[in-house]
């Protein structure tokens, strides 16, 4: 992840950690779900030591929701920053929720995503304070 490729981790971490109002788009309603890239390398190489016969596509994610407004409160409680939440209009293309049915990659792969949020998010805003 780059500091400014305009990804809601990246963004609110950056804006955090510079004391910067975080920016929240709608009511913070919407959901995501967030998978930390070594449990999405951990699945891909899974991936590619299946047999011929498996085909995909395979759904790679964590399958647990958080709102924005929660996250970002959880963002600024880690980074330990005095950020403020600045509400924007919601893009009209903003999807209300996303979450990824991870079922083919446990019966398949027998993956899952073993990294949680908590963790994840502690070695990003590391990552993103060198």
């Amino acid at each position: 992840m780059q500091p400014g490729d305009g990804r809601v981790v990246s963004n609110f971490i950056v804006q955090a950690l510079n004391g910067d109002d975080i920016t929240i788009y709608g009511d913070g309603s919407q959901t995501r779900s967030f998978c930390y890239v070594d449990d999405l390398i951990d699945a891909l190489i899974l991936t590619m030591g299946t047999s011929d016969e498996f085909t995909g596509p395979v759904n790679i994610g964590n399958p647990s929701e958080i709102s924005i407004l929660e996250f970002a409160k959880i963002v600024i409680e880690l980074t330990g920053s005095k950020s403020k939440l600045v509400f924007k209009p919601l893009p009209q293309d903003d999807p209300k929720q996303r979450q990824p049915d991870i079922d083919l990659a446990k019966s398949q792969l027998d993956w899952y995503p073993r990294v949680d949020l908590i963790n994840g998010l502690k070695k990003t805003i590391a990552y993103f304070k060198i």
